[in-house]
């Protein structure tokens, strides 16, 4: 009893969205092979729910249309809100996605190829990403001038949720031919 109670708590954790009990009862029955009632799932919601209302945990179960959610504590709205705003100050532009992209896919690479491969100055852009620990400054190019070289973070692989640089989209998957221009040559 404890199992289902348990598979219960994580899928409704997993979700997204506020999970009906029917939606549970088919998941538990596809995924399990087991047959339980509605009221039964009903019951075990109530001692989750139970289980989270008390002071041990910032998170609660709430019954939210018409299906199971579990959302902060009303006392922890403020400091939520408070990190919703900080992530919000950390999305990356148009410009900035794009000069991160080459960096990642050419490390270590300098300002003046960033440059030439996008074709506009990206002083600014490269500023925002150093501010925003997303690409690091790897060392100094043998090049006249010494100059920079820029490579990506260990933040830029907590942000995008990779391990490491071989797990980036490869161009052959992400070209298709949509994406093609002209007539294809047979």
């Amino acid at each position: 009893m404890e199992d289902i109670r348990l598979n219960i708590e994580a899928l409704v954790f997993a979700s997204e969205q506020s999970l009906p009990v029917k939606e549970i009862q088919a998941v538990i029955h596809s995924g399990l092979g087991i047959d339980i009632s509605e009221e039964d799932i009903i019951a075990h919601l109530k001692a989750i729910k139970e289980k989270y209302d008390g002071n041990d945990f910032a998170i609660t179960l709430v019954e939210l249309n018409e299906g199971y959610q579990f959302l902060t504590k009303p006392a922890h709205h403020v400091l939520i809100h408070q990190l919703q705003i900080q992530r919000s100050k950390k999305k990356l532009s148009q410009a900035a996605l794009e000069t991160l992209a080459i960096i990642a896919y050419r490390q270590p690479v300098t300002k003046l190829e960033i440059e030439q491969i996008r074709g506009v100055n990206c002083d600014y852009t490269l500023q925002k990403l150093l501010e925003k620990e997303l690409i690091s400054i790897t060392g100094k190019a043998e090049a006249a001038g010494k100059p920079l070289l820029y490579g990506t973070s260990a933040l830029f692989m907590d942000y995008f949720g990779i391990k490491n640089n071989s797990e980036l989209p490869q161009l052959k998957d992400i070209t298709s031919e949509a994406n093609e221009i002209g007539e294809k040559s047979e």
